[in-house]
């Protein structure tokens, strides 16, 4: 499922097990939990950083379990309950208390391109994995919350066009040059090394978290509206 571990400022989010990292209801609530473990310990500095074990970050929803419902109405309301579950680790993230990175060791598709794209920085593989937006190939409609997010997250209209319009599978150099990844490294040590180092260099910043993500969720105005995230005021500081 997942594990959270704590070292020094760092908080390590941990997609464990070599299976798909299917984003099924039980894991949904994992992650879930989770976060607001690590909202609720956040301090100055804090950082949280999303990884995995094995071949997948995450391979979107678990579509296997709404298909074993027995009729394709049963299997339809599984799946909308999925979308629904989903869209609060969404808002957990962009209102989170602290930077965060996602340390993508495998593919993330559908959903789970969702879940890196909801970080602030994202790292990917040079040499194994892709970032897949399926939908259009298996005839899925997008969410709204997923449409946003991606308007949010990628900049250019070409690149959201080849990855939701074309479901083009984008490898980590070319995710690289089309601003949807902050960068592409050799190997799980690279991966997981320039994240580490990216989460000590923004740890180290010692920023307040709650001014931190009110900040956030002033950039994605959009986004906020659709996940239903209000901004706070905070008093004008004096210099």
């Amino acid at each position: 499922m997942c594990t959270l571990e704590k070292r020094g400022d760092i908080f390590y989010l941990t997609l464990t097990g070599s299976d798909e990292h299917r984003l099924s209801p039980t894991l949904i609530a994992s992650l879930l939990s989770l976060l607001a473990e690590a909202a609720s310990q956040s301090t100055r500095g804090s950082v949280l950083v999303t990884t995995s074990v094995g071949k997948f970050f995450s391979n979107g929803f678990d579509l296997a379990w709404a298909q074993s419902a027995g009729s394709p109405d049963e299997a339809g309301r599984r799946l909308h309950q999925m979308v629904e579950d989903f869209q609060p680790v969404v808002a957990a993230l962009i209102s989170l208390p602290m930077p965060t990175v996602a340390a993508v060791q495998g593919h993330a598709a559908a959903a789970g391109l969702m879940l890196a794209l909801s970080h602030d920085y994202v790292m990917m593989r040079s040499d194994r994995g892709v970032l897949y937006m399926s939908e259009v190939d298996i005839g899925l409609s997008l969410p709204e919350y997923f449409g946003a997010l991606v308007r949010a997250k990628v900049g250019s209209a070409a690149a959201r066009r080849e990855v939701l319009l074309r479901g083009r599978k984008v490898r980590g150099e070319e995710a690289v040059a089309m601003g949807i990844v902050e960068g592409a490294h050799a190997g799980e040590e690279g991966v997981a090394g320039a994240a580490a180092r990216l989460a000590e260099e923004l740890a180290g910043r010692r920023w307040d978290g709650e001014v931190y993500a009110e900040i956030r969720k002033g950039l994605y105005p959009e986004l906020c509206g659709v996940l239903g995230l209000a901004t706070k005021v905070f008093a004008t500081p004096r210099l």
